[in-house]
């Protein structure tokens, strides 16, 4: 009997420890995966990424993974015992992870029109928003929290099973849609509802409209953020991210011995549009593009938006 429990233990610790080192090896293979996928987006009539900007894309997913599972750890007691932590997750974790990220690894990033970007209103309940943004890259991910307002991301549910992020992400109350099919109707179901909820309760809601990443040419902008706006009667705030065409190319951060004149990552803040129950959903999807791009510059065949 002593035998047959040992060995059960025995085998139970060979599990955790295997568990343990695919979890550990995850931080080190994904971050492969992710400067393929980058790799794809850079493509002609771009300079296509180097090895040096294919070794930055690799350190900033290694980077966000190890920093997200370590603010992680922090608070996953906390979330635990039921305390809202949120707040944390977002600002504190989240936010400066982008900061640092960005400046380590891409570059400065200047706001333009600033004075657009709601005020952050103090011992009262929040006013919340919908904020867009035009998807090229993996930057976009850190660079939006130099808006340095709290949101909820709305982001596919693969993200879940990313190491430190997926975690942080839960910790982080965002909401997640799965966009595979037979499940999809459910989940998009369950993001209208829970996004509902969010502005309801004062929380804005960050969504990339095109629903997927595109350095070259302009992709049309999905529906959901805007049935999202229409349905709570919250102001759209567009923001155009404009990215260096040698962002991860350049010699970034080690040229800043010789040169102080880094072009920068630009985020415009356009004006919040109104949005109410008769707001015609085509029109605002036009309205939005159109003011998202024009200050992006077309790269590439332009696609309308539908």
């Amino acid at each position: 009997m002593l035998f047959q429990n040992s060995s059960y233990y025995l085998l139970l610790a060979h599990c955790v420890i295997f568990l343990l080192t695919a979890y550990t090896a995850s931080f080190f293979v994904i971050p492969i995966v992710a400067v393929l996928q980058e790799r794809r987006l850079w493509k002609p009539p771009l300079v296509k990424l180097s090895l040096w900007g294919c070794t930055k894309v690799y350190l900033f997913n290694l980077f966000w993974f190890a920093l997200s599972q370590l603010g992680s750890l922090i608070l996953l007691p906390f979330f635990l015992i039921g305390a809202n932590v949120e707040q944390l997750a977002t600002v504190w974790v989240e936010r400066y992870t982008g900061f640092f990220l960005l400046y380590l690894f891409v570059g400065p990033v200047r706001i333009r029109c600033g004075e657009n970007l709601p005020p952050q209103q103090q011992n009262q309940q929040p006013a919340a928003f919908v904020y867009i943004a035009n998807h090229s890259s993996q930057i976009d991910g850190g660079v939006v929290y130099f808006i340095c307002r709290r949101f909820k991301w709305i982001i596919k549910q693969s993200i879940v099973y990313l190491p430190g992020i997926g975690l942080l992400g839960i910790i982080a109350g965002h909401i997640f849609i799965d966009r595979k099919k037979g499940n999809n109707k459910e989940s998009v179901k369950k993001m209208y509802v829970e996004a509902a909820k969010a502005l309801g309760n004062g929380k804005s809601i960050f969504i990339f409209p095109q629903g997927t990443r595109a350095m070259v040419g302009r992709l049309p902008f999905k529906d959901g953020a805007f049935n999202i706006a229409i349905e709570s009667q919250v102001p759209i705030v567009p923001i155009s991210i404009q990215i260096p065409k040698m962002a991860w190319n350049n010699a970034y951060p080690f040229n800043l011995l010789w040169n102080r004149n880094i072009e920068p990552v630009i985020l415009t803040i356009h004006k919040a549009i109104p949005v109410t129950k008769d707001s015609n959903k085509e029109a605002l999807k036009e309205e939005c593009f159109n003011v998202i791009y024009s200050e992006v510059p077309n790269i590439g065949i332009s696609k309308k938006s539908e």
